[in-house]
């Protein structure tokens, strides 16, 4: 992913996450690009205050200086902020931060673990989209890959499951379109409808 916009720097936050300034429970960048995802393209809205902690784990994060701790957060946020536009753009926009392996391949199971610790945060608000026959199956790759329990107890997932999802990297951001659309119907669903008024006689 190139750093097309002024704002962000994931070169920066990706090193900052990996050193020994930040909290050794803190997500790493493949897993953060999939939770704001995941609070992105949710059911309700999830505040700042109460998602930005949970990127570092629970613990305080610390800077060198004020203009580290200004690109990071100016970092997150702006990637927050590409993420709503690539969403509310035409479908294939988004393209996920996945890690790459030594030999090239992209690693999308820890993407998978960010999407779905933001679920958490909200798991109530998800269940029409988790219950539902049809659609459930846009987040079934995402639970597989994740391999979170607490979400996957109504089956047994197969090892040929997940390599199968584990070896198409595009499913992801196909799954993404397809999650972002369901709430976005279902959110005009929810939306009272203003009765007719009868013509008087």
């Amino acid at each position: 992913m190139k750093d097309d916009n002024p704002h962000i720097n994931i070169a920066a936050l990706d090193s900052y996450l990996l050193s020994d300034l930040s909290p050794n429970e803190c997500m790493l960048l493949s897993d953060l690009d999939g939770f704001l995802t995941g609070i992105v393209i949710g059911p309700i809205l999830v505040p700042r205050n109460e998602w930005l902690p949970v990127i570092w784990g629970g613990d305080e994060p610390e800077f060198e200086s004020v203009e580290q701790m200004q690109t990071i957060i100016r970092t997150i946020m702006g990637r927050y902020n590409e993420i709503v536009t690539a969403m509310n753009a035409k479908p294939g926009t988004f393209e996920p931060i996945f890690w790459e392996g030594s030999d090239g391949t992209l690693i999308v199971t820890d993407w998978a673990v960010g999407f779905l610790d933001a679920v958490s945060l909200r798991r109530t608000a998800w269940n029409p989209l988790l219950n539902h026959r049809r659609a459930k199956m846009l987040i079934e790759p995402l639970l597989i890959l994740g391999g979170n329990k607490a979400f996957s107890k109504k089956r047994v997932i197969s090892e040929k499951e997940k390599q199968l999802y584990a070896s198409a990297p595009n499913v992801i951001p196909t799954c993404i379109d397809g999650i972002y659309n369901f709430w976005k119907d279902w959110q005009d669903r929810q939306k009272p409808h203003p009765r007719h008024e009868r013509r008087r006689r």
